[in-house]
Formats: structure tokens, C-alpha cells, sequence
């Protein structure tokens, strides 16, 4: 009998991970998770950007593959930091027995930040706020400072750029906290567009320097640029949907080299019905059999993260063949063509995995649902079981 982790949820936060007994029968509704494949994710992902850190974020529960299944894996591959969005998050892994270096960036101005430091996590900081509320409650943590190079999200503004490397110098000083790096992200917009970011980062790389900080950890980049621009002006990458073999460009032709997928979404076959010409099927009868066909039940919905905009686009592989999905997909259920082909009640059926096993990768379903593959994999929901692969 194998072990998975999975989260406990259900509480008012994130819960430590547990690992619960799977049996031999499989789960109605699976998503089998490679470990192995996040490993030599990072591996391909470290020999593209060539820095001597590398983050693996396993933020938002490792993308849907499971926050502590992502990070061990990550690490065994290489991995030299792990971050989260949210402190909690990054909690819960330390709870789990992770050890490795985290990085949290998503903060709570108003919060104690005493319990988050006395773990040796890394507060990513965003405003002189942030880093006054950091040293009143957590004397001594370590910082690392997020600025906008033009993303206009979390970041302290560059008008602020010098007020806050002065207060924080002079934080630092004081042994109120240390200021361990400087990061921004990047919009990816155009070649053009990064590189002006880039540029506006060295200029806050400058100007913290002049104020007497002197951060040992600059990073900027996530996936597609870690696969795709120079990093030797930096010390560190953080790549995430990279990890899971997912593309960073939206795009099912451009998954960066060496990446395979680690999710493949599964169930079986749950009924089958042979049906005539004419035949309305699901909700709306928004398809109607053009001839007389079969039609295979599958028992995974939009209850479980299967986005409804892919109706009557997507595709599905049942019986070696990829066959396409008919009608609404509903919440608990979709129905696939299979046309004269037999197929029986138990037969498996993979919404996504690895294209090399003839099944839609989670980017295809990105591009069926007029989304991109990091929702595909992120929504998945709870009543699907997370198995080993």
C-alpha cells in the first residue's frame, strides 16, 4: 500500500500535510502526481539559468500537485530555496519537516511576524510599513525587499525606492533586521518590456547599495525567463510552473526543454449509451448526434476544477484514442464521443498528463478554455485524489 501527502484543510488556515494510506483500487476521481518529474523539472530549469540559487515556489498547495510533495521533490532536484505566497504557507511546509531556506511574499502589514522569523522564513517585504512592522516584531529577521520594475502590483513603488533602502539600511544597523536580497518580477510582455525592467532593477540594485545595504540574493526571474534571458546579473531564479511541467507562455507548442508534465487528471468510465441520430446531450442541448454514436460517461465536472468553457472543445484519452467532449460540461460529470469504438464501464479516462502518452496536456485544456494551463493544474479540487504516479 503506497503513501501520499495531502493537505488537511478545513481549519481557518493551512493545515501541516499528512500522509494517508492509498489503496490499492484506485480513486474515482485521481490525479496522479510524478515526483520524479518535478526533480528533473528543476534539474532541466537550474542548467537553463545557470545561477547559483534557484527558488522552487510551491505556493497555492505546490500548483494543485501538494505544497510538501512539490518542495521534497524540488529539493531532491536541486532546488536551493522554496517560497510561498503567504507566510501560512510557508508554516506549514516548516510544520511538514521542510528545512530548506523559504521565502513568503504576500504579508499582512498589521501582522506578528515573530512566529514566522522564529521558523527562518524570509519575509518578502513591499512597503516601509512592512519592514518597520517586520523589525517591531520580529527583531532580527531576515528581509528580502520586493520592488516594482513595472508590474504595478506588490512592490515598493520606485518613487519610494530611496526612502525605503535608507530606512532599511538604517534598520539593519540598528540589528532590527537584515536585508538578505532584492527582487521584482517581470511582466513578460516583450523581450523589450523585460528588458527595461531589468534595467530599472539594476538602477534599485545601485541605489540600495549607495545607502550601505548589501543584498546577497537578486532575482527577478520566474520560468519563462529563467528558460529564455540571460541571468548572469543575477544570483537567483524562481521558477514555478516550470517545476510542474506546465508551459510559462500559455502556449501547448512551447513548453521549455527538458519540462514533462508531473499532474495527469484521471477517472473512469462510469456508464455507457448508445444513442441515435438527433440525440440532445447535456444541458442546453448544445450538441445534437449527427448520427447514431455512444457516448461514455466520465464522472469529473467543474466541481472539480474541469472548467466548463471547454464544453464541446475539449478532448479527453479513452481507449488509446483522444476523443472529444459533447455538450455541457456539467458540474459532476461530462460526456465523451467515442463513436462506434466499444468501450466498457471501468475503462480509465485521462482529462490531461504527459502529450508523449497521447493524452491533452493541461496546457491544451488552457487553450479550450480560453485560460492557460497554471489555472488548469491550480484549480483542481478537493474531491479529486492526490496518488503517487
Amino acid at each position: 500500500m503506497d503513501v501520499v501527502t495531502l493537505a488537511t484543510g478545513g481549519g481557518q488556515g493551512p493545515e501541516p500535510e499528512r500522509e494517508v494510506p492509498v489503496s490499492d483500487a484506485a480513486p474515482l476521481r485521481r490525479a496522479r502526481i510524478d515526483a520524479s518529474a518535478i526533480a528533473d523539472n528543476v534539474r532541466a530549469l537550474r542548467a537553463a539559468a545557470g545561477t547559483p540559487e534557484f527558488l522552487a515556489v510551491v505556493k497555492a498547495d505546490g500548483y494543485g500537485h501538494g505544497a510538501v510533495t512539490a518542495a521534497r521533490a524540488a529539493l531532491a532536484g536541486g532546488a536551493t530555496w522554496i517560497g510561498t505566497a503567504d507566510p501560512e504557507e510557508a508554516l506549514a511546509l516548516r510544520a511538514a519537516g521542510v528545512d530548506a531556506p523559504l521565502l513568503a511574499w504576500i504579508l499582512h502589514t498589521d501582522a506578528d511576524f515573530g512566529p514566522v522569523a522564529a521558523e527562518a522564513i524570509d519575509l518578502g517585504v513591499s512597503s516601509e510599513a512592512q519592514l518597520q512592522r517586520v523589525a517591531a516584531t520580529a527583531p532580527g529577521a531576515a528581509v528580502q525587499i520586493k520592488l516594482d520594475t513595472g508590474l504595478s502590483r506588490n512592490g515598493v513603488e520606485a518613487r519610494s525606492w530611496g526612502r525605503v533602502f535608507e530606512t532599511a539600511a538604517e534598520l539593519e544597523r540598528d540589528g532590527a533586521l537584515r536585508v538578505r536580497g532584492l527582487f521584482s518580477h517581470l511582466a513578460n510582455t516583450s523581450a523589450e518590456e523585460d528588458a527595461r525592467a531589468e534595467d530599472r532593477f539594476a538602477d534599485a540594485v545601485r541605489l540600495a547599495r549607495g545607502a550601505g545595504l548589501d543584498p546577497a540574493l537578486l532575482h527577478l526571474s520566474s520560468t519563462a525567463a529563467a528558460t529564455t534571458r540571460d541571468q548572469s546579473a543575477f544570483t537567483m531564479v524562481r521558477c514555478g510552473i516550470g517545476l510542474y511541467g506546465v508551459s510559462p507562455f500559455g502556449d501547448p507548442a512551447r513548453v521549455p526543454a527538458g519540462l514533462r508534465p508531473a499532474m495527469t487528471l484521471a477517472t473512469e468510465v462510469a456508464a455507457v449509451r448508445r444513442v441515435p441520430a438527433g440525440t440532445g446531450v447535456s444541458y442546453d442541448h448544445v450538441w445534437r448526434a449527427p448520427a447514431a454514436t455512444t457516448l461514455a460517461l466520465v464522472p469529473l465536472g467543474y466541481a472539480d476544477g474541469v472548467p466548463r468553457a471547454a464544453s464541446n472543445r475539449a478532448e479527453v484519452l479513452l481507449g488509446g484514442k483522444r476523443r472529444p467532449v459533447r455538450g455541457r460540461i456539467a458540474m459532476d460529470q461530462l460526456l465523451v464521443d467515442v463513436g462506434d469504438d466499444e468501450v466498457r464501464v471501468g475503462d480509465e479516462v485521462v482529462l490531461f498528463g504527459d502529450p508523449a502518452t497521447g493524452a491533452p496536456s493541461a496546457d491544451d485544456w488552457g487553450v479550450w478554455a480560453d485560460t492557460i494551463g497554471y489555472e488548469i493544474v491550480t484549480r483542481i479540487g478537493p474531491r479529486v485524489r492526490r496518488v503517487p504516479a
